[in-house]
């Protein structure tokens, strides 16, 4: 499988995407009250950054969302009633019912995940990769689970069977210059590793810390790290981690 660059790099931030200001256009009609609330904004930024949309570009601080709601509101003349929208409801209490495949048992259910992103990794590489959309699922012997994954910037062709429990997680988050007192020795994390043509991500140890003092360009702390996949080492900076695990 020719794998592509899966893009995280940061720059500055460049601004709301369509689909994001659509959310929060939404949110403002329907709950005008809480939108300034500092959890509320830390929330919307979070869900954001997880989303396949926002993958190279940016991270969204929860600043930038409150300052969205705080501008958009005085846009709004104060005579000006929003009423909320009212959702039809399905009868489904917020569960879904997952596409069936062979071996699959019959009215299995599972939670709603819709507004969560999720990363899977390839048998074929080892490597993690963005999931676009879960096709299917199947059930194996002794309560295992298999999903068949769609990579995002990938077709059909690249599908794979993954095992739930082992190779599906939340997406893991690109680290702030910021964050990086959150890293400690022994910590799992997600690293992209530097190649000719491409960048992989791959599950890595925290072996030692070098701290510096930051700069005008953010952290300077050196990271050893061991890849889980071949126990190669390498020192890398902050950028290239995503997503402390443990």
């Amino acid at each position: 499988m020719d794998r592509l660059l899966r893009p995280r790099e940061r720059h500055a931030f460049s601004g709301f995407t369509k689909p994001e200001i659509d959310k929060m256009e939404t949110m403002l009609e329907e709950s005008e009250e809480q939108l300034l609330n500092q959890e509320f904004c830390k929330k919307i930024a979070q869900k954001f950054n997880r989303s396949s949309g926002r993958a190279g570009k940016p991270i969204v601080k929860w600043t930038e969302v409150h300052s969205w709601f705080q501008n958009r509101q005085k846009d709004i003349p104060k005579n000006m009633h929003v009423l909320p929208k009212v959702s039809p409801s399905n009868g489904t209490n917020g569960i879904s019912q997952m596409p069936k495949e062979d071996g699959s048992k019959a009215g299995e259910r599972i939670p709603d995940l819709s507004d969560l992103e999720f990363e899977a990794r390839s048998s074929k590489d080892g490597a993690w990769y963005d999931v676009d959309i879960f096709i299917g699922h199947r059930f194996l012997g002794a309560g295992e689970v298999e999903v068949r994954v769609r990579f995002v910037g990938f077709g059909a062709e690249e599908d794979e069977w993954v095992n739930v429990k082992k190779a599906v997680r939340q997406r893991s988050i690109p680290l702030d210059h910021s964050e990086c007192h959150k890293v400690k020795e022994g910590d799992l994390v997600l690293c992209f590793q530097e190649r000719r043509d491409c960048l992989i991500y791959y599950d890595a140890h925290v072996l030692e810390i070098q701290r510096r003092l930051h700069d005008i360009r953010g952290c300077r702390c050196l990271f050893l790290i061991r890849y889980e996949h071949d126990n190669t080492e390498e020192r890398v900076r902050l950028r290239r981690l995503c997503g402390v695990r443990c």
